[in-house]
């Protein structure tokens, strides 16, 4: 499909900097045949007992990070790790023509890292002499959030908490699954009082996915990969709630993409751990996901294609003309929707 069927005006002050406060105090588009205004807390309202709603738990790493090379500041962005090889990530540096094999990066004291290369499209490829657990360690004591590049101020303390879900338990994002963001204990506990089941998974959210669509046509976007995880635990909590009728509520596209990925035809799930590049765009057949909770996304992003793909192009540019006049807040720290899927 060509990529400019994707593409919206969206003005500036649209754009949020900051979240609400108290979390669930968002406002919440409900997407169907019709548009409503809600707010996060309407959230159980909208669901019914038996359905399962689907968490991504992955923790993000302040993996922003800042050393000095010949007297001027090199700023680096881990963004993957090399598999199999724990201390060794794939970064975006700024400038990166500083970065020369073999030099010694220092973030702090105690902390330093080696270029062992460049890839072909420009990545610098890190080592850390120190294992993942003190890895992490050491970025939770020196790094900065890795806020999006459209949120134009500086990370501060206050965005430690606030660009991490209540639940997130691995180690491993360098951007938030942002729709779990407006989750609160009280809206966990209202879920659960109506007997909705939860479920968790973990997708490490990559920085490709702000990676902007160069192409005109979608099939020749090359979508990057994100490491994921599900447990006997999941699979059995959605295969049970599906057979008993229930639906499913993916909180998040990570989330969804993770269920695609795992589904087989029949939407059944097994345990899995991988990777997945899927890029879902209209035509897709979805498997699984019946609804999806998720923010306002950019134009022309891998983002708009899912959704453009679950809910339908017409109906998503509609609800995106709605949220802008009605004064929604988009992207990591906006509002969000309930979408439901297209027939």
């Amino acid at each position: 499909m060509r990529v400019d069927l994707f593409d919206f005006e969206l003005p500036d002050w649209c754009i949020a900097h900051a979240p609400a406060h108290p979390r669930d105090s968002a406002k919440l588009l409900h997407v169907t045949d019709t548009l409503s205004d809600k707010t996060v807390r309407d959230l159980p309202s909208l669901l019914n007992a038996g359905d399962v709603v689907v968490f991504n738990n992955s923790r993000v790493i302040p993996a922003r990070l800042f050393a000095e090379v010949n007297g001027s500041q090199v700023e680096v962005l881990l963004h993957q790790p090399i598999r199999g090889e724990g201390t060794q990530w794939l970064a975006f540096a700024r400038p990166a023509k500083k970065l020369k094999q073999g030099m010694k990066l220092n973030f702090a004291a105690d902390f330093e890292a080696y270029v062992l290369g460049r890839t072909e499209d420009g990545q610098v490829q890190l080592g850390f002499p120190h294992d993942a657990a003190t890895l992490f360690d050491k970025l939770r004591a020196h790094g900065h959030m890795p806020l999006p590049p459209y949120i134009t101020r500086e990370d501060n303390t206050q965005d430690k908490a606030d660009y991490q879900t209540i639940y997130a338990a691995h180690d491993g994002s360098v951007a938030a699954p942002t729709a779990g963001l407006h989750f609160t204990p009280e809206l966990m506990a209202a879920l659960a009082a109506k007997s909705i089941h939860t479920a968790f998974v973990t997708l490490h959210v990559g920085a490709g996915t702000f990676q902007p669509v160069k192409v005109e046509d979608t099939n020749e976007h090359i979508m990057h990969r994100e490491q994921i995880e599900i447990g006997q635990a999941a699979c059995d909590t959605i295969n049970a709630a599906r057979a008993a009728g229930g639906k499913v509520v993916a909180v998040g596209t990570t989330s969804l993409r993770i269920l695609e990925s795992v589904a087989d035809d029949m939407g059944h799930l097994a345990p899995f751990m991988g990777d997945t590049g899927i890029f879902i765009t209209p035509g897709y057949r979805f498997k699984l996901v019946d609804r999806l909770m998720t923010n306002f996304h950019l134009p022309k992003s891998t983002l708009f294609m899912l959704v453009s793909a679950f809910a339908g192009l017409e109906r998503m540019h509609a609800a995106y003309a709605h949220a802008i006049a009605s004064d929604y807040r988009f992207y990591s720290y906006g509002d969000t929707s309930l979408l439901e899927r297209a027939s």
